[in-house]
């Protein structure tokens, strides 16, 4: 009598940003023999760190500050702190200065910043924090499909039915401008016009999990992520090739599941008439979004912000009024430049101090633009930061500025600087980039997106990858109970 063992199932992942890294690892840690293949000569795509302009000054490339990704599933199944990631907190959050020296705060407890926002602390509690009491159930329902039958529904659609407002529309619960304006601002991370169904999601979003586990940054930069999912990976036996650039499926090694970190249009690409003629063309119509251009700062003392707290900020939105947001996002969405954008500005040091050298911070700043914008913000960002901080021009010691084309030069799923891989409307939020109840199946069998582009969205929480891992490793079971 004779045994025989059947083979380890194989894995290519295309792409190794944090997503591709979450595939990667998820998928070896069930036992699969993973090869993971990057075009860059390291991997982490957004979620990079460099020093640019000064030794030992550290800035991000792309993704800086993760409310979602701390209390990601998918990132604690991987235990990455065993890899050596450690999670930074700020004292304040997020500030959003007005003209008149005012400005609305959020604070890590939502006590506390329902204090602050005085006459509309109530309301914002109401809407909060029964959600944040339960993130960690509403984690894996929020940040996945949204088509699937919900394991904790009641808890779900308290969660979800606030999201399907505009977010213009949502302000109108709050009647402070501080609040509203606060409020703007985050739901201005969709790079949506706030007029539009569901700009409320990623707000809210980003609010719950931001009270549930911080505004928080990777110690050492977020390289730390990637470096730490890269490691994941080995220890389950992952490998990993950099420097190899797949623009044909020809290139790619035979494998049981491929998973794409890849943006739509490069699948259609790489694939191309072997892709079902409806996956094709919707991945061929996908929607790109606005693009960012950023501006990376040395700055000798910090930002001398009017407000104080904004000195003790891990991030400052800069746009002024509810209105003046809104207005800049909807001039950005029809392919035109603002006078005043709709600024982020990033303070990382101040939680993380060892990114600074001496009395020189690095600050990280972006303004939205138009999808594939060829001018120069650096002015147009400079004067929103003097405008609520007189005089930091002068403390200015290094400046780097990265174009929409830079952002897509150096990863190839920001086309145009889009650096959300893809507009966020509602058809793309909800169903991803083509109409399907797996948002990650390109309709080949095996074959797998799992970028950006699809649920829940952009973001250094690698539950894109850990969807698509979930697809592939479903197919291989149902592949196993097959008849031959």
């Amino acid at each position: 009598m004779t045994s025989t063992t059947r083979p380890r199932a194989t894995a290519v992942v295309v792409g190794g940003g944090p997503n591709g890294l979450a595939a990667g690892a998820l998928l070896a840690k069930a036992g699969l023999d993973v090869t993971l293949l990057e075009a860059a000569d390291e991997v982490g795509g957004g979620t990079r760190s460099y020093e640019g302009l000064l030794p030992g000054l550290l800035h991000d490339h792309c993704s800086a500050i993760h409310p979602m990704a701390v209390g990601s599933p998918a990132l604690r199944a991987l235990e990455l702190e065993r890899h050596g990631l450690r999670w930074l907190l700020p004292e304040v959050d997020c500030v959003h200065p007005l003209d008149d020296g005012t400005a609305g705060v959020l604070m890590r407890s939502v006590a506390e910043t329902a204090r602050l926002l005085g006459p509309d602390g109530d309301r914002y509690r109401a809407l909060i924090e029964p959600s944040v009491r339960h993130w960690d159930t509403l984690a894996g329902e929020v940040m996945g499909p949204l088509l699937r039958v919900p394991s904790h529904p009641l808890l779900l659609a308290r969660f979800g039915l606030p999201t399907i407002l505009p977010a213009a529309a949502l302000a109108r619960l709050f009647r402070t401008p501080q609040t509203r304006a606060l409020w703007a601002g985050i739901a201005a991370h969709a790079f949506r016009p706030l007029s539009r169904p569901l700009t409320s999601a990623i707000g809210l979003g980003i609010l719950v999990s931001g009270h549930a586990a911080g505004w928080a940054v990777a110690e050492g930069g977020s390289q730390s992520i990637a470096r730490a999912l890269e490691k994941a990976l080995r220890e389950y036996g992952g490998r990993v090739e950099t420097n190899v650039r797949i623009t044909d499926h020809r290139q790619i090694p035979a494998a049981d599941v491929t998973l794409l970190d890849l943006d739509p249009g490069q699948a259609a690409a790489i694939y191309g008439d072997r892709l079902p003629v409806r996956t094709r063309s919707a991945y061929r119509r996908f929607r790109r979004g606005p693009g960012a251009f950023k501006i990376d700062l040395a700055v000798e003392g910090g930002i001398p912000w009017t407000h104080e707290k904004a000195r003790r900020a891990g991030t400052v939105h800069l746009g002024g009024t509810l209105a003046e947001i809104a207005r800049a996002e909807r001039d950005v969405a029809a392919g035109r430049m603002p006078e005043r954008p709709f600024v982020l500005v990033g303070q990382q040091y101040l939680a993380d101090p060892g990114r600074s050298v001496g009395d020189v911070h690095p600050v990280w700043a972006y303004a939205h633009v138009p999808y594939g914008y060829t001018g120069d913000a650096t002015e147009a960002i400079l004067r929103q930061i003097e405008r609520f901080a007189p005089g930091a021009r002068d403390r200015i010691v290094g400046l780097s500025a990265t174009t929409p084309a830079g952002f897509a030069a150096a990863n190839a799923n920001f086309a145009g600087g889009d650096i959300l891989t893809g507009a966020k409307t509602a058809p793309q939020l909800v169903l991803g980039p083509r109409p399907t109840l797996d948002p990650y199946s390109t309709g080949l069998p095996g074959r797998y997106l799992c970028s950006a582009s699809t649920p829940p969205g952009p973001g250094a929480h690698g539950m894109c990858g850990a969807g698509a891992a979930a697809s592939a490793l479903r197919y291989l079971r149902d592949a196993t109970h097959r008849p031959d």
